[in-house]
């Protein structure tokens, strides 16, 4: 018989009833019913109930353990009586009768119970994040990350796709946040940088000749943490291919994405390929957002042109200063409270608006505070825009630029949120394209890249030679999904005037161009195909199949929001000698005054 175990402790069913077994694992609970003791034994697998009878040899060694204690236990197969059946265990119609137990490792009082749904604050979890992994939820979530990952890596190498590894420790990659540095011990005063992705290098594998490459990159990236972005590193399908258009780069990623979304996602719906595509500048018409959420049904509206010199005298100076007002619409929010109206307009205050203006439609034509002051042929001429009819509402978000785009999206989600109207166990993809390839910095008024720097412009060089760069579009696209930016990617810009044109526009001069970016260049110089790519976010895949609504409860061990770990203590201080070891010296910056300094 094996030392630890002849099953898991999900493996024991009625059929193997007098057999001698044993197991191995975790003492996730213990129960004491008058003379008998039970003890529900836990592995990676699932749960086996041990019973330990009264006047066991091996009693009085198991009522002294605690629970996670680590146990191997030999005895009896036995059916249980029909009233101890437990239909929610796949083990419960069987028990384990104990003959003899072996304390593997005993278990010192934990800092949190295992067993049990409680909520325990998320720095004692990570501190302890080796015991937080074995609650049952976390376990899963880690599961189900790697059943996603290997469905991917199957569902890539089946469209033709080869798996190559990247540089770790390589150059800066303009990729738009801060690197991880790292010291170059035998270079003094040189650094590698940890990738933000491996953006330029499977470009080169393009040159190379290799046809379509991927890999689970890792991506690191000196950011700071939101709910939907870890703080330090993550992982993303990262793919590129040869001799490809757009369409082609979608018809790829798109079965991908709908064949795990449909194998992971619990009988949910799943938008079916080919997904919906939609323009940047729709996308920011319609939904206020290029991370638009298509399970919510609300469009926007422009009815600027109903407020142009009209008797609402706030929104018609807005408009006469060059601003816009955006309609959204509520259905049957008309016999909402005034209470309803009341709380959205101190959410809009809270979140930096002046408040959150609205007309009820009703029979006669329209009501509320902008009614009285609208004369009733605008009011009707909204009514129309926005196709409400009497028993709705409408609010409006006026301002200037990005500001109202911006506000308008936010009251979207939340007025939809305020009316149950988003779409529940749906999984609703689409493709945000022709991006912007410029956009004006507001700061310095001069022209800038608005995406990917790297990206071909459509139109190529005579759209760049002979356009308004602010209306020239990129082949850029993003893939979103239930309001989540999954991926980002474009067909890369692969001939060396192009790009050095595209950059002159955006201020950058040839031999700065040549200076930063001159690998990349030299390598298109000797023939370079037509490429294309993206690069979907695995942890955000998983978040969104296991409904979490916070990134780090689907990374084995992850950073907490200030980038630290807490269970190794890092980042930590490093002695003298190893910085002098690298021609190292700090310069900290001083404690302000009254501040706790961390040693």
């Amino acid at each position: 018989m094996h030392p630890y175990r002849t099953h898991s402790c999900a493996a024991l069913r009625a059929s193997d009833a007098g057999q001698t077994a044993r197991l191995s694992g975790w003492v996730h609970s213990k129960r004491d019913h008058g003379g008998l003791l039970f003890i529900d034994l836990r592995d990676h697998f699932g749960i086996t109930q041990i019973v330990i009878p009264a006047g066991s040899p091996v009693l009085e060694t198991v009522e002294r353990i605690r629970v996670e204690s680590v146990l191997t236990i030999t005895g009896e197969v036995v059916l249980r009586d029909d009233a101890t059946k437990n239909p929610n265990l796949p083990t419960g119609e069987i028990e384990l009768r104990a003959r003899e137990v072996d304390v593997q490792s005993a278990a010192e009082v934990l800092p949190f119970q295992v067993a049990g749904h409680e909520h325990y604050p998320e720095d004692l979890r990570l501190t302890y994040r080796y015991i937080d992994l074995r609650r049952d939820k976390v376990h899963r979530n880690m599961m189900l990350r790697a059943q996603v990952i290997a469905s991917l890596r199957r569902r890539m190498t089946e469209q033709g796709f080869v798996e190559f590894q990247t540089p770790i420790l390589t150059a800066s990659s303009p990729e738009g946040a801060r690197d991880f540095l790292v010291p170059a011990r035998m270079h003094p005063g040189k650094f590698y940088a940890l990738p933000q992705a491996p953006q330029q290098f499977k470009q080169l594998a393009m040159v190379a000749g290799f046809d379509r490459y991927f890999q689970i990159a890792p991506c690191f990236r000196d950011e700071a943490a939101r709910a939907d972005r870890s703080p330090g590193e993550f992982y993303q399908l990262d793919f590129e291919m040869a001799f490809a258009t757009q369409e082609d780069v979608f018809a790829t990623l798109e079965p991908v994405m709908e064949g795990v979304f449909r194998e992971f996602g619990g009988g949910r719906t799943v938008s079916t390929a080919p997904f919906e595509r939609i323009p940047y500048a729709t996308a920011m018409a319609r939904y206020g957002s290029d991370k638009p959420d298509l399970r919510n049904p609300l469009l926007l509206s422009d009815v600027t042109e109903a407020f142009a010199d009209s008797g609402f005298g706030l929104f018609a100076k807005i408009v006469a200063g060059g601003g816009e007002v955006r309609a959204i619409p509520a259905p049957g929010a008309g016999d909402r409270p005034r209470a309803f109206y009341d709380k959205l307009n101190t959410w809009a205050r809270e979140a930096g608006a002046g408040g959150l203006g609205y007309i009820i439609f009703d029979e006669e034509g329209g009501k509320g505070p902008i009614a009285k002051n609208l004369e009733p042929a605008r009011v009707a001429a909204i009514r129309e825009k926005t196709g409400l009819k009497a028993g709705d509402a409408v609010f409006f978000a006026a301002g200037r630029g990005d500001e109202v785009v911006k506000f308008s999206g936010l009251v979207r989600t939340r007025i939809a949120t305020e009316l149950d109207l988003i779409e529940k166990d749906a999984f609703r993809f689409c493709w945000i394209t022709d991006f912007p390839m410029y956009e004006r910095n507001e700061e310095t008024g001069l022209i800038d890249f608005s995406h990917n720097p790297f990206s071909m412009p459509q139109g190529g060089l005579e759209a760049l030679n002979s356009q308004d760069p602010l209306t020239i579009t990129a082949y850029q696209y993003d893939i979103v999904c239930n309001g989540v930016e999954l991926s980002s990617g474009a067909i890369r810009n692969h001939r060396p005037e192009v790009m050095i044109r595209a950059f002159e526009i955006a201020g950058y001069p040839e031999s700065e161009v040549e200076a930063r970016f001159g690998g990349m260049l030299n390598a298109f110089r000797y023939g370079a195909p037509p490429h294309g790519g993206s690069a979907p976010g695995v942890d955000r895949m998983v978040m969104l199949l296991a409904d979490e609504p916070n990134i780090r409860e689907v990374i084995l061990f992850p950073l907490n929001q200030q980038g630290e770990d807490l269970m190794m203590g890092a980042p930590a201080p490093v002695p003298s000698p190893r910085l002098k070891e690298l021609s190292l010296a700090l310069d900290l910056p001083r404690p302000k005054p009254g501040a706790t300094v961390k040693g």
